[in-house]
């Protein structure tokens, strides 16, 4: 089926026609001098009031503003929509200033053709003073945020932040252009890498610098993505709250202009623990749902599903912990009719970028709890089958650490034509792995595909060298049933806490019985999305 349904406009909206809407929609944001008056708020001279059948029910188009020296910047309102082109935001302007996404009235959407760069960024090196306090950008519960190009980034600076707060019932999205009918030209619906996700750049620590450049104030990594840089010697920064948040069919791949980089759906780069992810439902990025580059930022109550890549990609040294992290890889039919199946790792767990002299973690174990991986048996478009890249669990690679508590993992592995695994290991991934531990965890995968390898190799951590990988995951007390049984409930997301076949002690993500939670209610939502592709 044609994938622009999910997030389908209410009839009212449906009942606007925009001019000229054969193609592009180019609206330039009017600046309103008001330099001698208070530019916090600006006048908003362009929203409008739509009364939608009269009487005492207008409802007021609240488009974003921002201040510059020459006045105040404002979205342009078109119907229920705001729309930003060019002029508004792109990979040439930094916002400085407080910028606030209103919800708009009956399914209206804030759309952006480029980026959206929040803050100011340079390289220290050079100069540059990385801002105390910084620009906020705030997103009411409710808002939409869609974006048209690959180019379309949101890109949060060092001393600027996000809070982007909704609630279960009105949570936020930040989305495809291409989910809507009245921007889908084509007719093909939004998809994967249809825009370039969000990236976060923190002041916290990253093994990609060193010592003396932490020490220093030069500390100055290049992000992927768009020009920017990250990384400091704070791990207690706070680059602000994501909460009750969709973030979908993100993760550009090759842009305009150029290769361009493989994009994440959300990417922390050296974010601070002072920050929170919390109840975010990531669905078909095109590279990983959350990329960790170093930095000490927690993640709490996360949904992936039909990411290409890896759902969980934890890198250069972070010092972060996690729970309640729920993992779906599955498969999409495309608007041609194609089938492409999404999802590698589950976790590529990368716990150096640097080499391991700069390792910064000082003893550092992340603790990584109430996880549920339901795996397939398929080659991810995204890698595969070129290089034989499976739909898995876990990808363990260079000094990887690690504490994980009370993990499901699933894969019935009927598939004889893909060699699939639950838990792979390579060299450099093996070289720590006796700090890599499970307790009350169930690998409900087929015999033959636990592990990619049998046994560790030479050079493996501690004693483990030559010991059979079955042995090291037994040894916490966990289980192994060599099959998927029935640990899942019907539902097909939750644990059944009635399975005697798995660990007694293991209910994943969640369980069958916590139907009246809010984290229940937030994967089944996501399941429920998932499975409609």
């Amino acid at each position: 089926m044609k994938l622009k349904h999910i997030f389908a406009m209410t009839a009212v909206a449906a009942s606007l026609t925009l001019a000229g809407c054969g193609g592009d929609i180019n609206i330039t944001p009017t600046v309103n001098d008001t330099s001698t008056t208070d530019n916090s708020v600006g006048d908003n001279s362009n929203n409008v009031t739509n009364n939608n059948g009269g009487g005492n029910n207008a409802v007021e188009v609240v488009c974003a503003s921002y201040t510059t020296d020459a006045g105040t910047v404002e979205g342009v309102a078109a119907g229920n929509d705001c729309l930003y082109n060019d002029s508004f935001a792109s990979a040439n302007i930094s916002i400085t200033s407080n910028i606030t996404f209103e919800e708009l009235p009956d399914g209206g959407v804030h759309v952006f053709e480029k980026a959206l760069q929040i803050g100011a960024d340079g390289d220290t090196s050079t100069g540059f003073t990385i801002p105390a306090n910084g620009p906020t950008m705030t997103v009411k519960p409710g808002a939409t945020l869609a974006f048209k190009s690959g180019e379309a980034i949101i890109r949060i600076a060092r001393g600027a932040k996000i809070q982007a707060v909704g609630t279960l019932e009105k949570p936020i999205a930040f989305t495809s252009a291409y989910a809507f009918d009245r921007f889908d030209d084509v007719g093909n619906g939004a998809k994967y890498a249809d825009w370039g996700g969000i990236i976060i750049n923190g002041n916290g620590i990253t093994d990609q610098c060193t010592d003396a450049q932490r020490t220093g104030g030069t500390c100055n990594v290049p992000s992927e993505g768009i020009p920017s840089f990250f990384g400091g010697n704070d791990n207690t920064d706070s680059s602000g709250s994501i909460k009750y948040a969709k973030i979908w069919y993100a993760g550009s791949g090759p842009r305009e202009g150029g290769g361009g980089d493989d994009l994440n759906s959300l990417t922390l780069n050296a974010v601070g623990a002072g920050s929170s992810f919390e109840y975010i439902h990531i669905h078909q990025g095109f590279d990983d749902g959350v990329e960790i580059f170093g930095g000490a930022a927690d993640l709490a109550y996360i949904a992936v599903t039909d990411t290409q890549d890896d759902s969980f990609d934890l890198d250069a040294g972070w010092q972060g912990d996690a729970h309640h992290l729920f993992v779906m890889h599955g498969s999409v039919t495309l608007a041609d009719g194609t089938v492409a199946h999404m999802g590698n790792g589950g976790f590529e767990a990368d716990g150096l970028k640097g080499s391991s002299d700069a390792d910064t973690r000082g003893g550092f174990v992340p603790s990584i709890k109430d996880v549920t991986i339901i795996t397939t048996d398929e080659l991810s478009v995204r890698d595969g089958p070129a290089d034989g890249s499976s739909s898995m669990g876990f990808k363990f690679d260079d000094y990887f650490n690690a504490s994980f508590d009370n993990v499901l993992v699933v894969k019935q592995n009927d598939n004889a034509a893909v060699a699939s695994s639950c838990i792979t290991h390579s060299t450099d991934g093996e070289k720590q792995a006796d700090k890599i531990t499970f307790v009350n965890s169930t690998l409900a995968c087929d015999s033959d595909a636990e592990f990619a390898e049998a046994q560790f190799g030479a050079s493996a951590g501690g004693t483990l060298a030559g010991t059979a990988k079955t042995a090291w995951f037994d040894n916490g007390g966990n289980t192994r049933i060599g099959s998927t049984s029935d640990v899942l409930a019907t539902n097909g997301f939750s644990t059944n806490t009635s399975s005697t076949a798995k660990n007694a002690n293991t209910t994943g993500a969640l369980a069958d019985t916590d139907t009246s939670s809010n984290w229940y209610k937030w994967v089944e939502a996501a399941y429920t999305a998932a499975k409609a592709d």
